[in-house]
This record gives C-alpha cells, sequence and structure tokens, in this order.
C-alpha cells in the first residue's frame, strides 16, 4: 500500500472512530431511583395531566425529530392499552415556535397529553440531549427506566415490559 492510500486508510479509520463516539447517547441528569420534579414548577404551555398515583411516561420530543414521528403512533396506542389500568403519557415538546408544535400534532394526533416547554427549562433541567427522550415512572413518583431514542419494535416490546412491571406494583 503506498503512503496516499495509507494516509486514506488512517482518515476512514479516525472518521469511523469519531462517527462511533459520537453515536453513544448522552445519559439524561435525571437519574433512575430518583424522585420525578413537580413539573407545574415549570411553567409548560398546555394542560397538565395528574400524575400522582400513576405510572407516567415523560417523553421528549421536537417537531423536525423523525424518530419522534415514528413513536408517536405506538406511544398513543400504549396510552390506549394501559390508560385504564393506571398509565398516563405526557409529551414534552421542546419546539421553540409553537406552531411547529400544533403542526406535527395536526398531522401526528394522539390521546395522550401535550405540553410545550416553551422556556427551555425543563428539558434542560432533565438534562435531554437526544431526541425522544423519556422517563418511566412509577406509582410513587420514582424514575424507574430511561429511555434516549426510538428503536421501533424494540422500543415497544422494552416498554411495554416496564409498563407491565410498574402496573404490577403496588
Amino acid at each position: 500500500m503506498n503512503s496516499k492510500h495509507k494516509k486514506s486508510a488512517r482518515n476512514f479509520a479516525l472518521a469511523v472512530a469519531l462517527g462511533a463516539l459520537l453515536a453513544v447517547p448522552v445519559i439524561a441528569a435525571w437519574k433512575t431511583g430518583e424522585r420525578l420534579p413537580d413539573l407545574g414548577a415549570f411553567k409548560l404551555e398546555g394542560h397538565l395531566p395528574a400524575l400522582a398515583g400513576r405510572v407516567a411516561l415523560v417523553d421528549f420530543w421536537a417537531s423536525w425529530c423523525g424518530p419522534c414521528k415514528k413513536s408517536f403512533p405506538e406511544l398513543d396506542k400504549l396510552q390506549q392499552d394501559y390508560a385504564g389500568r393506571g398509565l398516563t403519557i405526557l409529551a414534552i415538546s421542546v419546539d421553540e415556535k409553537a406552531e411547529a408544535m400544533e403542526t406535527f400534532l395536526k398531522d401526528h394526533p394522539v390521546t395522550f397529553a401535550t405540553t410545550r416547554d416553551a422556556s427551555q427549562k425543563l428539558v434542560a433541567a432533565a438534562g435531554v440531549e437526544s431526541m425522544p427522550t423519556s422517563f418511566l415512572v412509577d406509582r410513587k413518583g420514582v424514575i424507574r427506566f430511561t429511555h434516549v431514542g426510538f428503536r421501533g419494535a424494540e422500543t415497544v416490546k422494552q416498554l411495554k415490559q416496564e409498563i407491565e412491571q410498574l402496573l404490577a406494583e403496588k
């Protein structure tokens, strides 16, 4: 291999290594085992459902997020399947403009509650850096599971198992 090819191969290896590092999901500031903060203190736009005594899935999303578009129908099905047993889903948009969120919701209507973090204070407090990111909270208000990203059927299967586990706990 001549020096030109060696340099190209080395640059390619560095690019692959850098890409792998950048692909590692960032862990959110909210940790499992911690209590979910009082969401009402963050002045979210929209109706904030009561979460006390319920299993809650708090999902951060954005209108520009491709995986969010795929996750919304799946989250809506989970809401419909488990709401009667005690699940509440709250989707919190991080869109800067309310119109972007409203357009997204027209194109992707759902039955679960949606709000907007206009001030970006809640998403900053949660340490969310990747969309979507969701937190599954037990009936006592403790964060039990965190999901960064949405991987279709794999994520749905995992969420169902975790929701079933939390609903079974008293």
